[in-house]
């Protein structure tokens, strides 16, 4: 069985039928003449209808319809467009020509949410957003991805604030039948007598405590990629069940865990519902981490002993994490877990505690949703340099306490999405000046290089565009504001002059989180009230973003921010837009001058707003957090200063104190000494498009992975499962023999007064012996391994030195040696360790044990 594409059924004229077929497609979101030919039907209520070409198309006049379709200049924009989207989905892909051996296997990529566009709003921030960009770069580089999520029928929530600055969340609720979103269809295969079957829609069962919750399954089309979104609002399962879907991130820990458990083990059965031969499964947060236990039961139904199961799965499976806190992650009560899994925990009663082991926090005795993803997943990562750091760190406990540089969990820093965020207006400039394939070579810095060709006056006209645009749309939302908040029409009208595209315009909006502290600029008002209001260089503030209903310090946050922007000093020059999606977003990352994010480090674990800006030229102003430690070099931005190891008060001191020094003696006069052409600005934002918009773009992002994780996770699997999964069953084998007796294996005597010598660059040696006891583990499953430090620029650097077999005596005893600097002395300057090693490893310490001396 397969899927059917099932585009919309719109009644168009036959000369623009194909606009259906356009309209069910998210390429649409990221190719402006997509965009600008639907816009085309009817402008004005494009903007009402949120860019959604299937409600435009739906609900469009058939005498309009009918006119376009006699409209040579529109039939030719429409043909040029069907063009690009025929050789879009045609032209050979960097994965067809860099792997076309893996193009018949399924990389299954699973999300609690997605954000495509505005027009589908079932996200709520950061993660949702990541995971649509990198969706639609895996389209673009024909990755054979397919995504996996829940369909959330009321969304997120839309935010109103009223007149004391308070948010309002208002439900949403969608007609379906409007929307760039089908039914999936499954097409059975012919029947006997050659007659091809009935397409059928389709649904699976996923067991639930002790009960089936059957769920719909949607499909949305981006690009080349399928994603299945499961619905359980259905009249077979109970006003309960049916809710399962119906919110993001809404309800308790029972709605959560069950919601979870819909993504984990209902998107795998959704798999093999449409018969997709998956070899390799990310988790992209640990909210995903149950469909590890879904396929574990798969390998025991077909025989597989648990330990072997654990191995295929491992094999086949990377988990991102993207939360640096630890209160971030899901845990669940034990008593919870075997409620929900009762059928599972009934079926292989034998294997509960192997099940609960996978995901137990000791300590806590708790059910941790990213232990069990850390334990079924041989390939882990965080999203940027730096909270690869935090999360080894986070984590080094759980893998036996080695080095914390040692830990198995890697980076692959986030990027952004170019042809979704880049403005149209900027990529007509940069096509004009960059190489003609610098669109599909982004991730080249050489093809960079030419931003410094274009003049600058015309860099600095389309900034000026975007940035007066940007205005409009801001007043607009205000206006709204105050007209629905029944304020006089005198402080409706009087919106007119808020804001002034000339002023240096500084924007903050994501995500009202507190450790993301959207109020440090307001730490001192006079002298934020000097900056403001200077009469020959002023500075303006635009902030927005959305509180999770259930975080009122969030939304303090907000109301703070409201009552600042109401001062007689700051109205109009101070404002805060209601509402934060995609379309604000773009809108934000385009038009201001400055993007300010000042979270308390290390909090931030890569943050993707600031790319966002960055592509468009807008200069970063931001704490060395997430991925601006990586992004900033000093000439591209400004770095807001403070010590990272101080307290956290003096960290908001620290930090508060040089956001004022730095708007005072360096942004703002940058801006302003130039008068109409401000060159030395113009340069800063060419040198912050040339060295971050190379890096941080998800075609890099998603190259990294296939690279580092789905290629490797994909040979792996192929690897383990051949002649009937003997790879699999001997590394499982191993492993457990290696962890039965580990304790058997002892470092017995080490002596660092062996013979002197002199080093290839003259430095004095000494031979260092060690002797090791190993039972019965082979000496040569094993490394042997003398550590110590030496001091370099930036700090004092772990030096491995591996030690050699130098012979053998009774009992399976090995003497090993090496030579090191003859000053280090054992105990005071340098250790041994032993610990096990295979070629099968996917990671050098995949187990978790380590003897020491």
């Amino acid at each position: 069985m397969h899927t059917m594409f099932n585009p919309k059924q719109i009644a168009l004229p036959p000369a623009i039928g194909r606009l259906a077929e356009l309209s069910c497609n998210l390429w649409y979101s990221w190719n402006e003449s997509a965009l600008a030919l639907f816009a085309r039907i009817d402008p004005k209520r494009w903007d009402q209808v949120q860019h959604n070409p299937v409600r435009l198309l739906t609900e469009a006049e058939p005498d309009r319809l009918q006119d376009l379709a006699q409209d040579e200049d529109f039939l030719r924009h429409y043909e040029e467009v069907l063009s690009s989207w025929e050789a879009y989905r045609k032209e050979p892909s960097w994965f067809e020509r860099n792997y076309p051996q893996h193009t018949g296997n399924v990389i299954a990529y699973f999300s609690a949410e997605f954000g495509f566009h505005e027009s589908l709003p079932i996200y709520s921030g950061g993660l949702g957003v990541l995971a649509g960009d990198h969706c639609k770069s895996a389209s673009d580089l024909g990755l054979p991805l397919v995504g996996v999520g829940l369909l959330y029928k009321r969304g997120y929530f839309t935010q109103k604030i009223d007149e004391h600055g308070s948010q309002r969340a208002e439900a949403l609720s969608y007609d379906f039948a409007k929307l760039p979103i089908f039914p999936a269809y499954l097409i059975p295969p012919p029947s006997g007598d050659g007659e091809p079957a009935e397409p059928r829609e389709l649904f699976v069962d996923v067991p639930l405590a002790d009960r089936q919750v059957q769920v719909k399954v949607w499909q949305v089309q981006v690009g080349r990629i399928p994603v299945y979104l499961l619905d359980a609002d259905l009249e077979t399962n109970s006003q309960w069940d049916r809710e399962l879907t119906a919110q993001l991130y809404g309800g308790n820990q029972d709605t959560r865990i069950a919601q979870e458990v819909l993504l984990g083990v209902g998107g795998v059965r959704v798999l093999r519902a449409l018969g997709l031969a998956t070899g390799a499964y990310h988790i992209n947060e640990g909210h995903a981490a149950f469909l590890t236990l879904e396929r574990i039961r798969e390998q025991l139904d077909k025989g597989l002993r648990f330990h072997v199961a654990l191995e295929v799965i491992r094999s086949s499976t990377v988990f991102t994490t993207h939360t640096p806190v630890p209160a971030g992650h899901d845990a669940f009560p034990l008593q919870m877990l075997e409620y929900y899994f009762s059928g599972l925990v009934t079926s292989y009663s034998q294997h509960k505690q192997d099940f609960l082991r996978l995901g137990l926090d000791v300590r806590k005795q708790l059910f941790n949703m990213t232990y069990l993803a850390l334990n079924t997943a041989a390939i882990r990562n965080g999203v940027s340099k730096l909270h690869g750091q935090v999360s080894r760190d986070m984590f080094r406990e759980f893998h036996g306490g080695i080095d914390v540089q040692e830990v198995p969990i890697g980076h692959v820093t986030n990027g952004v999405h170019l042809p979704t965020w880049l403005a149209p207006e900027l990529k007509e400039l940069y096509s004009r000046f960059l190489p003609g394939t610098w669109k599909s070579n982004q991730a080249n810095a050489d093809a960079w290089k030419s931003i410094g060709l274009i003049p600058a006056e015309s860099l600095w006209s389309v900034h000026m565009e975007l940035k007066e645009r940007m205005v409009k749309i801001a007043r607009a939302n205000l206006r709204e504001q105050r007209r629905r908040n029944s304020l006089p029409a005198e402080r409706i009208e009087e919106v007119r002059d808020y804001l002034d595209p000339k002023k240096l315009t500084i924007g903050f909006a994501r995500r009202f989180a507190t450790y993301k502290r959207a109020n440090l600029i307001f730490s001192d008002l006079s002298r934020l009230d000097r900056l403001i209001n200077d009469p020959n260089r002023p500075v303006q503030f635009i902030f927005a973003g959305k509180a999770h209903p259930a975080d009122q310090p969030g939304q303090e946050l907000i109301r703070e921010i409201y009552r600042v922007s109401q001062q007689d000093r700051f109205r109009g020059k101070i404002v805060l837009l209601e509402n934060y999606d995609m379309n604000l977003a773009r809108c934000l990352v385009q038009g201001v001058d400055v993007w300010l994010n000042n979270p308390r480090r290390p909090y931030e674990a890569s943050g993707t707003s600031g790319q966002k800006a960055a592509l468009n030229g807008v200069i970063n102003f931001s704490v060395l957090d997430g991925w601006w430690e990586e992004g900033y070099d000093g000439s591209n931005g400004w770095a807001i200063e403070g010590r990272n190891e101080a307290d956290w008060e003096s960290q908001e001191r620290e930090n508060t104190e040089s956001i004022y020094r730095v708007l005072e003696q360096e942004i703002v006069p940058v801006y302003y000494n130039q008068g109409a052409l401000p060159s030395q600005w113009v340069a800063r934002m060419k040198r912050s498009i040339q060295t971050l918009a190379p890096l941080f773009n998800t075609d890099r992002m998603v190259m990294d992975y296939v690279n580092a994780a789905y290629v490797p996770s994909l040979k792996r699997t192929q690897k383990f499962v051949a002649n009937n999964y003997e790879e699999a069953t001997k590394v499982a084998d191993y492993k457990r023999f290696i962890l039965d007796n580990w304790h058997r294996v002892k470092i017995t005597e080490v002596n660092d007064n062996g013979a002197r010598s002199t080093g290839s660059a003259g430095e004095a040696l000494k031979e260092v012996n060690a002797t090791v006891r190993f039972g019965p583990v082979w000496f040569k499953d094993v490394a042997v391994e003398l550590i110590y430090y030496k001091e370099q620029e930036e700090g004092w650097h772990q030096v491995i030195v591996e030690m050699e077999p130098l012979r053998h005596l009774d009992d399976n005893t090995v003497v090993y040696r090496t030579a090191v600097p003859a000053h280090l002395k054992h105990g005071s300057y340098f250790s041994l360790r032993v610990h096990p090693v295979s070629a099968n490893f996917a990671r050098r310490f995949e187990l978790p044990l380590v003897t020491t001396w």
